[in-house]
């Protein structure tokens, strides 16, 4: 099995409890209601948010994906941090074993956050998944975008 590591970081003007609140701990109803062309719905298949949670998340027709399945590693809402690991689903594509993500939102000094995103590709062979995780990352400062666009359009919300 092959390991490959991606990092990523992103500047946005929302602020960070806000975003981590949104995103990761109301994920599961806020997402498909803010980019409902891409997450039809977020199932939860065993847990409670926290640690050992399976969630199953549902693309919208049209998409590349019909499905992931992530499982909580960890979650630390003091520091705006999540640990999950993509553990089943199309998104896999036959020849990754599982992803890892270690996200972090934290505040920027122009009052938004950055979001930073560690990214452990475990492939079942030394198969080279650049291409994959380029479109992950682009997918990634897609939803973040639409995220603070809907809270640009709503600044009451949350």
């Amino acid at each position: 099995m092959g390991v490959t590591c991606f990092e990523h970081e992103i500047a946005h003007s929302v602020p960070p409890a806000k975003m981590f609140r949104s995103s990761v701990l109301e994920h599961d109803t806020f997402i498909p209601r803010v980019v409902p062309h891409v997450v039809k719905c977020v199932e939860v298949i065993q847990g409670d948010g926290g640690p050992g949670t399976i969630k199953k998340i549902h693309f919208s027709e049209g998409h590349k994906f019909k499905f992931t399945t992530h499982r909580i590693d960890a979650v630390d809402i003091e520091n705006h941090s999540i640990s999950y690991t993509v553990i089943d689903g199309d998104i896999l594509c036959g020849y990754i074993e599982s992803i890892s993500h270690e996200l972090t939102v934290s505040a920027s000094p122009n009052g938004g956050f950055i979001y930073k995103n560690k990214i452990k590709y475990h492939t079942k062979g030394d198969e080279d998944c650049t291409e994959h995780a380029n479109g992950v990352k682009e997918e990634g400062i897609a939803l973040f975008k639409a995220i603070e666009a809907h809270f640009i359009a709503n600044p009451g919300a949350f």
